[in-house]
């Protein structure tokens, strides 16, 4: 059976995404997105899935610096929408609540749920791990905001689904392989993410993005950072569409090379239906 790897605790939202975003494969839990990486690169894992930007937290930091080193291609892309669920042990009721456990983030996506109850947050390391602290404990005056598939997992019961403040807080992922998957150029709801390097200098970005508007290719995501905290150059990650062998992502790469440095295509592949049917 097909294995896919992910970073963090079985429950967490990222192996609730493995599990939609390949059915029926096997999820593999890993401590971190490195260890994801690696578990794909030695055979462990066909694919990894790679949490890469949250709409409420903003990007993951660690992708940035381990995607363009990690030797793997993105063969696709995932959107899990977060759903936080407020879980207690068997028999607790929301009444009995007194403390609610989880990672720092989620905590700050449930202040409401937090005011209503008059509970004390405590931050815990992660959403899976807090729901298998609670069951340990076994006390109903501790519950957990994780998944509904972390309830499962740990046997513990949901006291209220969808606690979070906002309804559109959703997480997007990388699949990640070792060999590419390239669609056919004919596709035309096509994504190729990019990685390019400018020197830091007026009008230098300027001269590397203008080739996209100027065929018309429509950028999605652009994120800027610097190399082993370098102020002389800094490193752009860009996701656009298109496939490279279609004219006009071809015309404006052309034009890419002439002005950037280390420019590399890290995946091509189908957009998400998510997407485009926002």
């Amino acid at each position: 059976m097909p294995v896919i790897a992910f970073q963090g605790r079985p429950g967490a939202y990222s192996d609730l995404a493995c599990r939609q975003a390949r059915p029926g494969w096997t999820t593999l839990p890993c401590p971190t997105f490195a260890d994801a990486i690696d578990a794909v690169h030695d055979g462990r894992a066909d694919e990894a899935l790679l949490a890469c930007e949250n709409t409420l937290a903003g990007r993951v930091p660690d992708i940035h610096s381990l995607l363009p080193d990690a030797g793997l291609h993105i063969v696709g892309e995932y959107f899990q929408r977060v759903e936080h669920c407020l879980l207690g042990v068997p028999g607790a009721r929301i009444e009995d609540v007194r403390r609610i456990h989880t990672h720092p983030v989620a905590l700050g996506q449930v202040r409401k749920l937090i005011s209503e109850l008059g509970v004390e947050p405590v931050v815990q390391f992660d959403t899976a791990g807090a729901a298998e602290m609670v069951a340990q404990w076994g006390r109903r005056e501790d519950a957990a905001i994780a998944s509904s598939l972390a309830a499962e997992l740990n046997g513990l019961t949901v006291l209220r689904s969808n606690v979070e403040d906002a309804s559109h807080n959703t997480t997007r992922f990388y699949r990640v392989a070792r060999k590419p998957c390239i669609p056919s150029p004919e596709r035309k709801d096509v994504l190729t993410t990019l990685l390019m390097r400018v020197g830091n200098c007026p009008g230098a970005l300027y001269a590397a993005l203008g080739g996209f508007s100027r065929h018309g290719i429509n950028m999605t995501r652009i994120e800027s950072y610097m190399l082993d905290g370098s102020f002389t150059a800094t490193q752009f990650l860009m996701d656009v569409e298109g496939h490279p062998e279609q004219a006009p992502l071809a015309a404006a790469l052309a034009e890419l090379e002439q002005v950037s440095d280390d420019l590399r295509i890290l995946g091509v592949y189908p957009s998400s239906l998510s997407r485009r049917s926002a």
